[in-house]
């Protein structure tokens, strides 16, 4: 087990030429930096502070949210991330339209409550992001990094790495019980590119992203149960023409 100083972490991040102070980075790079000191890999500074400080920024990512459905009303031209959507003079996100990305939009303010994967495309209403169809609700969004067009990822039936496992490598699964693995995923290690997993086959019910690095507990993907019955790849117009998955 690896003991991580955080003032030290902290301290090592802020040298990257960021313009930021450690308190203000985002959510994502924070999590880049948990999860690259927790695997041991050694300080940031010694591992690549140009893919890091581009995360802090994640150029070329844009979307427009609107106000009211169907692209009407106020709206506001986003290129980082926005904790708080009624600081952009908005009252709500009726509608959305992604230039480039992908996106991650969440239910709540500070990037807390359920995700919605935005990829490359046009949203006209809540149902149209959402896939549980359970809230329309949408309060705070950030980039999504997409570093690699290779993908890999580990699935385990419990938390901490143990029981059966799942290798998926380049691929789109909409059935784990198709593939011969059972729906309860209580632990992931995603070793290449951006996955996001579903509650149900065929893409359906509420997501949950793994980008790149370990989660020994569904509590690390902020869902209530280790359940999760389809999963796939996260695009990005970088390396897929169309920049977004779509559906047959």
């Amino acid at each position: 087990m690896h003991l991580v100083n955080w003032s030290k972490l902290l301290m090592r991040v802020e040298g990257i030429q960021t313009g930021r102070s450690a308190a203000q980075l985002p959510w994502s790079a924070t999590r880049m930096a948990q999860t690259y000191w927790a695997n041991g890999s050694g300080w940031i500074g010694c591992w690549d502070t140009e893919r890091f400080a581009a995360e802090l920024g994640t150029p070329g990512s844009a979307i427009t949210i609107f106000e009211l459905e169907n692209f009407q009303g106020k709206k506001r031209e986003l290129t980082e991330e926005t904790p708080n959507v009624t600081e952009e003079a908005l009252e709500k996100v009726g509608s959305i339209q992604v230039e480039s990305g992908p996106w991650l939009g969440f239910e709540r303010q500070a990037f807390c409550g359920e995700q919605f994967v935005l990829e490359k495309g046009a949203y006209p209403r809540w149902d149209s992001w959402s896939n549980s169809h359970s809230s329309d609700s949408l309060m705070s969004l950030r980039p999504l990094l997409i570093d690699s067009n290779e993908h890999k990822i580990h699935l385990f039936e419990n938390a901490g790495y143990s029981g059966r496992k799942m290798e998926i490598v380049d691929d789109d699964v909409p059935s784990l019980w198709a593939h011969g693995f059972q729906d309860r995923v209580a632990s992931v290690k995603a070793l290449k590119g951006t996955w996001v997993g579903y509650e149900y086959p065929g893409y359906r019910g509420r997501q949950y992203v793994f980008e790149r690095g370990e989660y020994q507990h569904w509590n690390e993907w902020d869902a209530n149960q280790p359940q999760i019955q389809s999963v796939r790849r996260v695009r990005d117009q970088q390396w897929h023409k169309h920049g977004c998955f779509e559906t047959s």
